[in-house]
């Protein structure tokens, strides 16, 4: 849990994260008006979350810029993977606290099942279904064969995207080279979800070319995206409910050098 704990795995975070993450609870800070929650606002909110709230339960802010101090007083219930998580459909149960009646994209088209007011805040709970993962490709990078010209190894990293931290497969394809990283006999279940964007904001202000990935599943491309340094976090689906186990490669190319690709991806049903 982000406490004490927390505190000291944060403190081993690349520095770029941290000063990131320091922009935006300066901006928040700046950008409340007169009805800006009141810290016994957030405590009711605390203890709401401590009687109801259970491990494994997402918790979302909105608008995305209270995100700095709702972590502040409520990070204690959210854990690394959590906060770096790459979407929201592993978890069967949301919470969403918001100020202004603004929503986060992880609740939109669910309904809500219980909802509290605390002062400007608003508590909402939601229930869905969560999907089943059958294979994730971060975990298992270690059984990737990788092929290409990149610099150093693709490795699994917590890495700025969009100004949010995201756990991925970092890689770094030298300019004109295309870095390919293949696993084998994969089994696909229904679909396979991937989000990729450019690290780093000093090299995306620095160096404003994309970068190109593409998907491939027994040898034919099934996806395919230009990442530009505006697009952030950026969804991909592929429809694999009639293909069996098969060679899955993710092939990344950029024609710039300090292209930081950050990708993860998972075969669901």
């Amino acid at each position: 849990m982000v406490g004490a704990q927390q505190l000291r795995v944060l403190a081993a975070l690349p520095a770029l994260v941290i000063a990131v993450i320091s922009v935006g609870e300066l901006w928040s800070a700046t950008h409340y008006g007169d009805d800006a929650p009141a810290s016994d606002d957030w405590r009711r909110v605390d203890e709401l979350l401590a009687e109801r709230h259970r491990p494994g339960e997402l918790i979302v802010f909105a608008p995305q810029w209270i995100d700095p101090l709702g972590r502040h007083y409520l990070g204690d219930r959210m854990d690394l993977p959590m906060v770096a998580r790459m979407d929201a459909a592993r978890y069967p149960v949301i919470w969403e606290v918001s100020t202004r009646e603004h929503r986060a994209p992880e609740t939109r088209g669910l309904r809500a099942t219980g909802d509290w007011s605390f002062g400007p805040l608003k508590v909402r709970r939601f229930e869905q279904e969560p999907a089943e993962i059958v294979f994730d490709f971060t975990d298992s990078l270690g059984l990737a064969e990788v092929r290409g010209r990149a610099v150093g190894r693709p490795k699994v990293s917590l890495e700025e995207v969009a100004f949010a931290p995201h756990r991925c497969i970092r890689v770094e394809p030298r300019p004109g080279q295309e870095v390919v990283l293949s696993f084998s006999g994969v089994e696909l279940g229904t679909h396979l979800v991937a989000y990729a964007g450019l690290a780093d904001v000093f090299t995306r202000r620095d160096i404003r070319s994309p970068a190109d990935l593409r998907i491939e599943i027994g040898g034919k491309t099934v996806g395919e995206r230009r990442l530009g340094v505006d697009d952030g976090w950026v969804r991909l689906e592929v429809n694999t409910e009639e293909a069996a186990a098969a060679e899955v490669r993710f092939v990344i190319g950029a024609k710039q050098p300090r292209r930081l690709v950050c990708f993860a991806a998972e075969a669901r049903r």
